[in-house]
């Protein structure tokens, strides 16, 4: 999630760039979704261990079928049935005035909300990742909410974790920084305890999604999935190593960021720091989402691979001002007809050779210098790869977009090494300065309708 994945001379965590950033709001709609009927490999995906299972310090809980739509509380909202259930705006709750922060225009939005039932974290939690995937169509947008509960018995405001829209014509997607209580605060897509060392945890919380829409249209927003992920992740300099059992490679499209250096800069200087959105569409094409020419026709015909410069400008957080929002990636991802996605947390390589056995690859986020990654050829304060395979000797094979051509990104890197630049939390920079690892976040894209055995895998690792 960094400006620029090359470097680490001494730059600061991920924490300390998003607390630079005070929010505001803004989302847009967009073009029509393509398809994903995708590959449905069906290997045997490999079980959970108890003992793993059990000592996991991630909880997910998603809303997703007819019947938790209805269980929630629905303020001018209705539940949807069919392939896909989802909750759409039915009759206005009311109307609210928006001024966009990044155009400076107002305008008055019909909306409606939903909100979840009280879930009890599983894992008292020191951080929380809200996730969706809706549908946008023109003139309409969506907020998403979190209020949780703390181990003291106290609330914390009802703090925006995203305004988003699949594009940007009406307004612009963005995060919300600058939210806080004296507890806990928002960082651009996560909620983080302010002080885990308190002992101070959330231990429930309730989702809400506002659903909005250009007064005096019958168009709405549909939210297919809403969720999150509580997380209490010990810190840790390095991570017990784990035993390679899996030996498989899938067939991943390869795409560089390097490529598109200068192309848009608009859209966070350009490609050299696209790693988030290059990664998220090697994985959507492996599903078999592709753009069709007129979503295509505003980018440069000279451009090599406009698909990049697309994901780029549909992940862009206006106010983070980066393509690295975890959360919008995932959503973005769910506006190509079936395909799902999330961000969690995974607790080791275990857990990601269970998904690769299953057909199901996964975008990860890591910190390192570069002495730390044999083979990388650069540091970097944050960066996604796509991990596609385990060689027989367990080694990580990746799709890594900072490779100067679509031909050099597929990497092989060493276990040990990238098991631990990728689930640590702490480590140090350049500068030999303490600073923060991501603790094995990842992205998962996967069919809104899996097999049974991506079932079993995506459960075996804590998602449903």
């Amino acid at each position: 999630m960094t400006r620029s994945p090359r470097h680490d001379a001494g730059q600061p965590s991920r924490r300390t760039l998003l607390a630079a950033a005070v929010a505001t709001a803004a989302l847009t709609t967009g073009a029509a979704p393509a398809t994903a009927a995708g590959p449905r490999a069906d290997p045997d995906a490999a079980s959970a261990d108890p003992d793993r299972t059990a000592a996991r310090r991630v909880d997910n809980r998603a809303w997703t079928t007819y019947r938790d739509w209805r269980e929630g509380t629905a303020r001018g909202t209705r539940a949807v049935a069919g392939h896909r259930p989802g909750v759409v705006l039915a009759a206005p709750a009311g109307t609210l005035t928006y001024t966009d922060p990044h155009t400076g225009r107002t305008a008055d939005w019909e909306y409606a909300t939903w909100t979840s039932p009280v879930h009890r974290l599983t894992v008292p939690s020191t951080e929380a990742i809200v996730s969706w995937n809706a549908g946008t169509p023109d003139g309409t947008w969506v907020q998403t909410e979190l209020r949780g509960t703390y181990s003291d018995g106290t609330d914390t405001p009802w703090y925006v974790m995203g305004r988003w829209a699949a594009g940007d014509q009406d307004i612009r997607r963005t995060s919300v920084d600058g939210q806080g209580d004296g507890k806990s605060s928002v960082w651009t897509d996560t909620l983080a305890v302010d002080d885990a060392s308190s002992g101070l945890r959330l231990v429930s919380y309730r989702l809400r999604v506002t659903l909005l829409r250009r007064p005096g249209t019958r168009l709405s927003p549909t939210v297919w999935r809403l969720g999150a992920m509580g997380s209490d992740v010990p810190d840790r300099f390095t991570v017990p190593a784990s035993t390679p059992r899996l030996a498989r490679e899938l067939d991943v499209p390869r795409y560089s960021q390097e490529i598109h250096k200068g192309q848009y800069p608009e859209y966070d200087n350009g490609g050299e720091a696209w790693c988030s959105p290059t990664s998220s569409q090697m994985i959507v094409e492996y599903w078999g989402g592709r753009l069709t020419p007129e979503q295509l026709a505003w980018v440069d015909p000279s451009y090599a691979d406009p698909q990049i410069c697309h994901a780029a400008r549909h992940t862009f957080d206006h106010q983070y001002d980066g393509c690295g929002n975890w959360p919008f990636n995932a959503a973005y991802a769910a506006t190509f007809d079936g395909l799902q996605g999330l961000v969690t947390r995974l607790g080791s390589l275990t857990d990601l050779e269970t998904l690769i056995a299953a057909g199901i690859p996964a975008i990860t986020s890591q910190s390192f210098l570069a002495e730390e990654l044999t083979g990388a050829g650069y540091g970097t304060s944050g960066h996604l790869m796509t991990v596609i395979g385990f060689t027989a000797d367990g080694d990580v094979i990746a799709n890594d977009p900072a490779s100067d051509g679509n031909e050099a990104v597929r990497r092989v890197y060493r276990r040990r090494e990238w098991e631990n630049v990728w689930l640590r939390t702490k480590r140090y920079n350049a500068s030999g300065k303490v600073v923060s690892g991501t603790g094995g976040v990842c992205y998962l894209f996967f069919p809104a309708d899996p097999t049974p055995r991506q079932r079993a895998a995506l459960a075996a690792v804590g998602v449903r």
